[in-house]
């Protein structure tokens, strides 16, 4: 492959490559029982994908926060859940875990001449490397071209932040034709739909197989084991929409 058939390939990281437990959810709780001042009864639902200042939002108002303090109180939390993660560092390594085939996968990817990979996570930059850091994973992915929710809550903008920032750095326009979403939620496959990515969805969070591809997900695999089927995945849906 040559330079000019470059793939940018956006990793998903929460239960794509990693599952953090319930840390994030520890965070959560922490974040706003110090802004608010008292305990959150409920929490965000688990492995929808949406972007941590949507999640922060909807635990506000869920919580019985009035609609006219969230301007006041979102960016209060969007700055303290960065902290509030890096505490749990120790907690990350300890009790999270790999995704099955992740370590693999990432590298064979990243070894490959014609890829190049990043992220589209819902994670906020600074937790979004946390994670991988905890992880080891970081080595695997340039994080400087990837797309986060603190560049933008709405989660399929991501996808041009990304192929601008590839775009200026490697000197060659990614579109559709050239960008692959790896993913395990619905959060993922309307991000590649919407935002301009092919989509290869993987079961390995909350969302099955076959609603993975009912919502419009290109490939969808059961794991990330097989590296030969990945590989064959990712070369597949570029040609499809080249």
């Amino acid at each position: 492959m040559t330079e000019a058939e470059q793939v940018l390939v956006l990793w998903d990281i929460d239960r794509t490559l990693l599952y953090a437990g319930d840390i994030d959810r520890q965070v959560y709780r922490e974040a706003f029982a110090e802004v608010v001042g008292r305990p959150a009864e409920r929490l965000p639902a688990r492995g929808t994908g949406v972007t941590m200042p949507l999640a922060i939002r909807g635990l506000l108002m869920d919580n019985g926060v009035s609609e006219d303090h969230v301007p006041d109180l979102l960016p209060r939390m969007v700055d303290l859940v960065p902290q509030r993660l890096a505490a749990h560092t120790e907690d990350l390594r300890e009790h999270g875990v790999l995704m099955p085939g992740a370590v693999a996968a990432l590298r064979s990817v990243h070894d490959h001449p014609g890829y190049v990979p990043t992220v589209v996570t819902g994670n906020l930059k600074p937790n979004a490397l946390l994670k991988l850091d905890a992880f080891e994973l970081g080595n695997y992915v340039d994080a400087e071209i990837g797309g986060f929710a603190s560049d933008d809550p709405h989660r399929p903008a991501l996808v041009a932040i990304a192929q601008k920032r590839a775009q200026a750095k490697h000197g060659m326009t990614f579109t559709r034709s050239n960008s692959v979403i790896i993913g395990d939620s619905l959060e993922d496959v309307r991000t590649g739909l919407e935002g301009g990515a092919a989509v290869v969805a993987v079961a390995s969070g909350k969302t099955s197989a076959s609603t993975l591809r009912s919502a419009g997900a290109d490939v969808v695999l059961e794991t990330l084991e097989n590296l030969h089927v990945l590989h064959d995945a990712i070369a597949s849906v570029v040609s499809s929409h080249s």
